[in-house]
């Protein structure tokens, strides 16, 4: 039995949502967001909640998967994801180009130009060390600060790089050197 999968989603108001086959489109005040979800499985509007209804017993591996990305869904357009970098290292920034670039400068001998997917957007502090990806899709949301965060990724020696917001890293000693 899936717990998850049995939990109503409340549906905020202005917020509608369609089903056509597998595919669910929810539409928001912060956008639309179409999701696919598997075979087997339905979304039922009752009493302002959404509910995911299985078939049968053999969908039950995914019943909660797919409440939970009805759900990501529902946040997204009402809501929004979004997920915050800080880089650190000295001489280590980000700077908007354009609307729908972001430029790093990481260390390396040239600057590195990420462009970004349509449906997200990335706003910068004014000490151009802290990056905040934003959007309605939680999973490209997610991939895009992946991606940045590969770029540099945090040195466990140095404590520089580009990392997520809330990781703590532990710091390594190096070597002692001759004694």
């Amino acid at each position: 039995m899936s717990r998850i999968g049995n939990k109503p989603i409340p549906l905020p108001s202005g917020v509608k949502y369609a089903m056509q086959g597998n595919v669910v489109t929810v539409e928001g005040p912060k956008g639309k967001m179409v999701q696919w979800i598997p075979e087997g499985i339905r979304v039922e509007q009752k009493d302002g909640h959404l509910h995911a209804v299985r078939e049968n017993d053999s969908q039950s591996a995914i019943h909660g998967l797919s409440r939970a990305l009805v759900a990501n869904a529902v946040h997204g357009v009402t809501q929004g994801w979004s997920q915050d970098l800080d880089i650190v290292g000295i001489g280590y920034r980000a700077e908007l180009k354009g609307k729908n670039t972001v430029v790093f400068t990481l260390g390396y001998s040239h600057p590195i130009e990420f462009p970004l997917p349509t449906g997200i957007t990335a706003a910068i502090d004014p000490k151009q060390t802290r990056v905040t990806v934003s959007g309605v899709n939680r999973q490209l949301v997610g991939q895009v600060a992946a991606d940045m965060r590969a770029l540099r990724k945090p040195d466990p020696y140095k404590n520089k790089g580009v990392r997520y917001a809330d990781e703590k890293l532990k710091k390594k000693v190096g070597k002692t050197g001759a004694k």
